[in-house]
């Protein structure tokens, strides 16, 4: 016979005071807990959403970043006129030529200096990138020192509205535009066009080159026919894996760093609810002894308790989570260990991320009740009823 359900709700609303304090520690951990899992895969979905699934990138070989990376003109021109890459509307092939570079902006508000990524590309480039798409303003025009700013560039730093100039390389720079790349990366970067930024920071090889192949599954013939080629030492990925990968550290480094502080503050958070479940026990001595009294075995008095206890676990997760999802509505910038450049992303809260918070505070909850559990199911009836 079983302790039923109702009587164990009850409990816990007679002593909703403690009850509530517990379960507010338990919450407080799991929004941690959820925080460091939504910055991680805002931070995922925001590298992965850059690339597009048809798009290949090339680097040099060992280069693990653009701005590590160099391709040659002549390279360029080999791959350019590879069969795998698609040909356009206009019977041009779909490849770009890009360089990267990075230079440092201040801040608005706090004037902080931060890295920031430059992108020279062509008009072939932005029709690549089909997500990226003009907020105001207009596309920069080849051959002029004309860019474009993205969405979280033009909110966060200074001099970078529409008819403001920038100046950098030796030259002054007019912004003619602001564009919205739906979140992804590109949003943290300013473009213009790749000959007058290879001039302008005297480079004399690209730092990629992103193309579009006639069909998907023509990279891997594209892929080894470039590793066979004695005049390339390129390499090259699948645009959304290649940058997937430029999140691998900061990614780890966020997960590190917050799971540990999830788990030192879900110690103090289970031996919180441990203290309010062994007074729980000691409070109720004599009720304890009469539920003995009236037939209920140990194991029920060990299943209410714990049931008890996995109810706080449930309050303090769903509060949490309540919580963490609104999270959702701020952004968060930090240097991307892979690039050192200025990187803006947003929380994201996903059922599998709720999922994992809930599974975690009911470990808690469960962790804290159990030898509170046990110490009330191990009572003697007779000096249980003698307290009364």
């Amino acid at each position: 016979m079983s302790i039923p359900y109702a009587y164990v709700a009850r409990n816990l609303w007679t002593r909703r005071l403690t009850t509530a304090l517990t379960a507010g520690g338990l919450a407080l951990v799991v929004f941690v807990f959820a925080t460091v899992l939504m910055l991680d895969a805002g931070l995922k979905r925001t590298l992965v959403t850059t690339g597009e699934r048809d798009n290949v990138v090339v680097i040099r070989k060992g280069a693990e970043t653009e701005i590590q990376s160099g391709v040659y003109r002549d390279q360029s021109s080999v791959i350019e006129m590879h069969p795998a890459v698609a040909i356009g509307p206009d019977g041009g092939r779909m490849a770009a030529k890009e360089t990267v570079v990075l230079i440092s902006l201040l801040k608005r508000g706090d004037h902080k200096p931060s890295n920031v990524v430059i992108r020279g590309t062509s008009p072939k480039g932005l029709e690549l990138r089909p997500q990226v798409r003009l907020a105001a303003g207009r596309a920069f025009r080849p051959g002029t020192a004309e860019i474009i700013v993205g969405s979280s560039i033009a909110a966060r730093f200074g001099e970078t509205g529409i008819g403001e100039r920038l100046s950098f390389a030796r030259r002054h720079w007019t912004v003619v535009g602001t564009f919205d790349a739906g979140g992804s990366g590109f949003d943290s970067e300013i473009w213009g066009d790749v000959e007058q930024l290879m001039q302008s920071f005297r480079r004399t090889a690209y730092s990629s080159m992103v193309v579009r192949l006639a069909d998907p599954g023509l990279f891997e013939r594209f892929k080894a026919d470039v590793d066979a080629d004695p005049r390339l030492a390129s390499e090259m990925k699948r645009e959304q894996i290649f940058y997937s990968d430029q999140s691998r550290a900061l990614s780890t480094f966020i997960n590190v760093l917050g799971l540990t502080l999830s788990i030192v503050f879900s110690i103090g958070a289970t031996i919180g609810a441990m203290i309010t479940m062994y007074a729980s026990v000691a409070n109720r001595v004599a009720e304890i002894g009469t539920l003995r009294a009236l037939g209920f075995r140990r194991g029920a008095v060990l299943g209410a308790f714990l049931f008890e206890s996995l109810l706080m676990g449930l309050a303090g997760g769903v509060t949490g989570i309540v919580l963490a999802s609104f999270m959702q509505f701020a952004s968060f910038s930090t240097v991307n260990f892979q690039t050192f450049a200025d990187l803006s992303f947003r929380f994201l809260l996903t059922p599998a991320i709720a999922s994992k918070a809930l599974l975690f505070a009911l470990v808690m909850g469960l962790a804290g009740g159990f030898l509170p559990a046990v110490r009330a199911a191990r009572l003697n009836i007779v000096d249980a009823l003698r307290a009364a």
